[in-house]
């Protein structure tokens, strides 16, 4: 028996940066409801004279950047459920056990909420709405919504969710492999703003939609990982005990 792989003590977070920025971000948005300026961007990416919104009708935002990106998205959970079973059973998974948890956990409670809170809140799509060509009222999201036989589904968005749910990965690996967290925290950004600029080009969602959803899936990955893996400085667990790898 010989110890490997024991999991590293957690560095201390910054809770100024990790909940005092999106705290920011969200008075920000709250004030945000205050101007025109989702309408303003909205009808940006409008084009009456094509009869709809430039990206309506794109194949790539649509099939591709919509579609086969969440489809790839889905088959990354369906491994790391796959590789958290096995970290019952696989002798080398089986120090990555909590980690691979906190992944699984984290992915399907960033993208879960998405459905439940479209259906509280009822907000409708740019699409859908009067100035756009649709039938809607447009309403502020702290407002009451008007009566409409077709409530609206649409906050937060979730192709973004898809994307910003793999902030989990920066909190996966932040214990282990900060330089390769740090890197997963860009392309988890860059991913969900793609997808989220794909949405308004193609009318599915405001601004502000998108970045309450990175707000929110931020807030679910913080929380996993506070409860699972973060272990600060005299905290830490010890050395988990395992068979030597034969070379």
């Amino acid at each position: 028996m010989a110890p490997t792989l024991a999991r590293p003590a957690s560095r201390a977070l910054n809770w100024w940066i990790c909940l005092g920025v999106p705290a920011l971000a969200a008075v920000s948005l709250l004030l945000l409801e205050l101007t025109s300026l989702d309408m303003d961007l909205a009808h940006y990416f409008y084009d009456p004279a094509a009869g709809g919104f430039i990206g309506g009708h794109s194949y790539f935002l649509e099939n591709i950047l919509h579609d086969r990106a969440k489809q790839v998205v889905i088959v990354f959970s369906v491994l790391a459920i796959v590789g958290f079973i096995g970290a019952f059973f696989v002798q080398r998974l089986k120090p990555f056990k909590r980690e691979l948890g906190c992944l699984v956990l984290s992915l399907g409670l960033a993208t879960a909420f998405v459905t439940p809170v479209k259906a509280v809140t009822a907000v409708q799509c740019p699409w859908s709405l009067k100035e756009f060509g649709g039938k809607e009222t447009y309403s502020e999201l702290l407002s009451p919504r008007p009566a409409t036989d077709k409530p609206g589904r649409c906050w937060p968005g979730g192709h973004a969710a898809t994307g910003f749910t793999l902030f989990a990965l920066f909190f996966v690996l932040r214990d282990r492999r900060p330089r390769l967290a740090r890197k997963a925290l860009v392309f988890a950004f860059a991913l969900g703003t793609v997808f989220s600029v794909g949405r308004m080009l193609q009318g599915a969602h405001f601004f502000s939609h998108n970045v309450w959803t990175a707000i929110f899936c931020w807030l679910i990955c913080l929380g996993a990982y506070y409860f699972i893996l973060y272990r600060p400085a005299g905290k830490a667990e010890p050395a988990l005990e395992t068979e030597a790898v034969k070379a």
